[in-house]
């Protein structure tokens, strides 16, 4: 990869979109119970094409939870998503064939080796014949995974498990990638990495991208949506974030819908 190197007002039900391009991502209402636990509170956001957008919180605010149900992962309690036009529980066959997804701890086989894992990956895609061949080929080059394609899974670094990871999800050329904590875990060299080869998808991919790092917003994203206590607090571009709140910095409107 020769990628550079890594170099949203008050809204709790609104989101300013893609700039009026094609919406790929649309959830409203969405809600989760477990038992008595509101996890996530009536979410409402679209994405559209092209966009990177952080979706931002503290540990336990609802981010993963809120992922899981846009994947098909996990039934929502009430509300609805869809996914390019699809949605998410009654069409998820068809969710599944355009969205890339990373949970935070990748669902790797360690006694696999990376290229019968991107193998297994593709047949879950529906990839056959030359069309597999070319996707996994791909994503092995597009994560420079090629020195270890006949390694096993479970000989690799967290951030070579990371990478493999993100080439499974890569496969197919998914319209959307769901990014869950993709840098948790790894050292500074690691994370440059993934943050470089992220703003590297951008440009073919929409990407929502689930983080507690704050910097990781500010360096691959350009607008945000923040969750605190399962509810969405903010949803607005970084540039109108400074603006509306006289050119505080990211951190300190973080910190302050944090202890609202």
């Amino acid at each position: 990869m020769e990628a550079a190197e890594a170099s949203a007002g008050d809204a709790k039900t609104s989101s300013p979109g893609a700039s009026g391009g094609e919406t790929l991502i649309e959830v409203e209402n969405l809600t989760k119970f477990y038992r008595d636990f509101h996890a996530v509170k009536g979410a409402s956001f679209k994405l559209g094409r092209g966009e990177v957008v952080g979706f931002l919180g503290p540990n336990g605010a609802g981010k993963s939870t809120t992922m899981r149900m846009l994947v098909g992962a996990l039934p929502a309690t009430s509300g609805r998503a869809r996914v390019c036009g699809f949605d998410v529980h009654e069409d998820d066959i068809e969710v599944k064939r355009r969205i890339g997804y990373l949970p935070e701890i990748p669902p790797v086989y360690f006694d696999l080796t990376v290229m019968d894992q991107l193998k297994f990956g593709a047949s879950l895609k529906g990839l056959k014949g030359a069309e597999a061949r070319a996707s996994i080929e791909k994503s092995i080059d597009r994560c420079q995974l090629q020195e270890h394609v006949y390694r096993l899974v479970g000989q690799l670094s967290k951030g070579f498990r990371q990478r493999v990871g993100l080439a499974q999800a890569l496969l197919g050329k998914p319209e959307v990638l769901i990014l869950d904590e993709p840098t948790v875990g790894l050292d500074p060299k690691q994370i440059q990495y993934v943050r470089a080869l992220i703003q590297e998808l951008a440009t073919e991919h929409t990407v929502l991208l689930s983080t507690h790092i704050l910097q990781e917003v500010t360096m691959v994203a350009q607008r945000v949506i923040m969750i605190r206590r399962g509810e969405i607090v903010i949803d607005d571009t970084l540039a109108d974030l400074h603006k509306k709140h006289d050119g505080k910095s990211i951190e300190e409107i973080f910190l302050a819908k944090v202890e609202e």
